[in-house]
């Protein structure tokens, strides 16, 4: 979107553009925004096209193990593919998630932490054919192709500081875009449909700067939408943002963080009964009541649940939060509410069974498409994430692994008005909301995005043979010798560094950096 070029070489209505006063320092903050961004860019742009596409990839790179032929006979009982499952890995291998689906041309998907030492990935996905119970084959989670593209989108596999490096390269792509526009807004006189559209007559970096000008503005509005749509998934300011919209209630849904709501098992027996007096008690013992009005189809026999679980992964246990359970994707409403738990079980009473749990959602209006992570000790609860592409059916259940009852049920509408807003602006980033169509929209402003970059950097090596001697593309452009005071977008970026303190950091560092090395107009 810059008009990174030489006054000197441009037509006249653009040297005349470019005379005007603050234009050049636009022009040199735009270039340093351009050119921190511009690898990052390129990154962000291949492997968000990828990720959106990914319900139609990953079939295709996995058909053996995703895909299965549809049959006339019923599917097995869900407890006994897990059954099946769990013979494809080590005994002491352990059964985190399940994730449902009726689509009878997919196989059944069970999440397993493996055992210490057994392999280098901690997580493995088991695929069984739902009709015969054979076990189609197995999965690194982590290694898995789409994890490892989201991870690059997120983090450049590089854990905490590639997140931190990816998220100052959105909000400076906010300082990108803005420069941009300004450096691109018509002057008087100028005709606006020019400004809009490329000039292919043109020959040189005059050409590749309408080109990227042009492309630049069309996107303007949809970079922006997605820059601020992934901001609140970050690690850094994310997670800040989250905190403070639940404080100031409008992120987290009310009561998540207690207020009588006993997110948590009730045990029965003994210790149950010693804690009748407690309002948690209390409030449990209305939730099973609440269940015992309207029963689930059957209860089970004993199960083995808690000797399996007592030693599970780090899921689920308590101080644990809903980002932290092995989930795909987690609603950002809930991500911060901590996992529910119960006092310690002496002994191993009767469970629910992940058959009744799909059941329970059937009837709660949940049939597909979403996962169920188990009980991870004595004290945990089944959880059921629904994370659909419509962000009105979202559902996050919590369900007593012992008496079935619903402990809570988390909906669209509990949320907050920030948290509503930021589930609509996650759907659309994805590429989730509308289809196909959602799907190819993202993809042409990521591309074009990418594309902005490319020409960003044609445009700079086409300038440096017109530098002095011995300057390289990196040079920044020069300064004004009688720079206005620009008052406005100086407070911008003051602003924008005390919203996003990690980018404000910077770009003191930068501003320092420039003062220091080219004291030289």
């Amino acid at each position: 979107m810059s008009t990174i070029s030489d006054p000197v070489s441009a037509p006249p209505s653009h040297a005349a553009h470019a005379a005007q006063p603050g234009y050049r320092t636009l022009w040199r903050w735009h270039f340093y925004a351009g050119l921190f961004v511009m690898p990052l860019l390129l990154v962000l742009a291949i492997t968000g096209t990828i990720y959106c596409f990914q319900p139609q990839i990953e079939p295709l790179l996995y058909p053996h193990r995703l895909v299965v032929a549809p049959a006339a006979t019923p599917r097995l009982p869900v407890d006994a593919l897990l059954a099946r499952a769990r013979t494809a890995l080590p005994p002491d291998a352990r059964a985190l998630r399940a994730h449902v689906e009726s689509d009878p041309a997919r196989s059944a998907e069970f999440v397993f932490a493996l055992p210490d030492g057994t392999k280098t990935g901690t997580k493995e996905s088991v695929y069984v054919n739902p009709y015969d119970g054979a076990v189609l084959g197995t999965l690194d989670v982590d290694r898995r192709f789409m994890q490892v593209d989201r991870m690059l989108h997120r983090k450049l596999l590089l854990g905490k500081p590639g997140e931190l490096l990816m998220e100052l390269a959105a909000c400076w792509t906010l300082v990108m875009l803005a420069t941009g526009v300004a450096l691109w807004w018509p002057g008087a006189g100028a005709s606006w449909l020019a400004a809009l559209l490329p000039r292919f007559g043109a020959r040189g970096r005059p050409f590749w700067k309408s080109v990227h000008a042009s492309v630049g503005i069309w996107l303007a509005v949809g970079a922006l939408a997605f820059v601020l749509s992934g901001l609140p998934w970050t690690g850094s300011w994310g997670k800040q943002f989250k905190a403070l919209a639940t404080r100031a209630s409008l992120g987290a849904p009310r009561g998540a963080w207690g207020g009588g709501l006993a997110l948590k098992s009730a045990l029965p027996g003994a210790q149950a009964a010693a804690a009748t007096g407690t309002a948690a008690t209390a409030a449990a013992a209305a939730a099973a009541s609440g269940a015992a009005d309207n029963p689930p189809a059957s209860r089970a026999g004993p199960q083995e649940h808690g000797a399996e679980h007592a030693g599970h992964d780090t899921a689920s246990m308590p101080g644990m939060v809903m980002d932290d359970l092995p989930l795909p994707l987690v609603p950002w409403a809930v991500g911060a509410i901590p996992v529910p738990h119960s006092p310690h079980a002496s002994s191993t009473p009767q469970h629910w069974t992940l058959a009744q749990v799909v059941a329970q959602m059937r009837d709660l209006g949940v049939r597909s498409g979403y996962d169920i992570v188990l009980p991870a000790a004595p004290d945990g609860v089944y959880t059921v994430s629904y994370f659909p592409p419509d962000p009105k059916a979202e559902r996050t259940v919590y369900i007593d692994q012992y008496s079935g009852a619903v402990l809570r049920d988390i909906r669209h509408e509990d949320y907050g008005a920030v948290s509503q807003a930021i589930s609509y602006g996650t759907s659309l980033h994805m590429g989730r909301y509308f289809g196909l169509a959602n799907q190819l929209i993202c993809a042409a402003i990521s591309l074009g995005l990418g594309a902005l970059a490319v020409t960003g950097f044609v445009m700079g090596w086409m300038r440096r043979p017109a530098r002095a001697k011995g300057a390289s593309m990196l040079a920044a452009p020069p300064r004004e010798r009688a720079a206005p005071p620009l008052r406005a977008w100086k407070t911008s970026l003051v602003l924008l560094g005390i919203v996003f303190p990690l980018m404000g950091a910077t770009l003191l560092a930068v501003w320092l950096f420039d003062r220091a090395a080219f004291r030289r107009a």
